[in-house]
């Protein structure tokens, strides 16, 4: 029989306690007539990375902000489709929204976030804050 092993870690890694803010955040309100895109969260030595699945859309659609700890994606979309034939005309509205609002942890320079849609897919960038950065061990020489 398999099981789960996890080694026990007293300082979670930042990108543990960014995703449990995510998934624990009381912000983040789930409709279920609504359809959210889906988003990857990344970490690396300098930033986080927030990929955001939304196809069909154009830069212009999306609104990114940050106010207070709380990063807010938003976009919005209003298609419309007429077609006449005969006697009969048929005129249909589709619309596109979604929002999604993270809690940003500390360690994220909140004034240095970019963000590029590219190929359907929207990516954030969310530099982490000097401090908050790997430093290297330094070796002391023992005399």
């Amino acid at each position: 029989m398999l099981a789960r092993f996890r080694t026990y870690d007293p300082v979670p890694s930042m990108i543990d306690r960014f995703m449990h803010r995510f998934w624990n955040d009381d912000v983040m309100r789930w409709n279920s007539n609504r359809t959210f895109p889906a988003v990857n969260i990344s970490e690396d030595d300098d930033a986080f990375h927030v990929d955001l699945a939304a196809p069909g859309l154009e830069k212009k659609d999306f609104k990114v902000s940050v106010d207070n700890g709380y990063l807010t994606i938003e976009a919005s979309k209003e298609q419309k489709h007429e077609e006449s034939n005969g006697n009969y005309k048929r005129v249909e509205f589709n619309y596109k929204d979604f929002r999604r609002t993270f809690t940003l942890p500390d360690e994220i320079s909140q004034e240095a976030i970019t963000s590029k849609y590219e190929n359907g897919v929207l990516m954030l960038t969310l530099p982490k804050k000097d401090e908050a950065k790997p430093r290297p061990v330094k070796e002391i020489a023992v005399s």
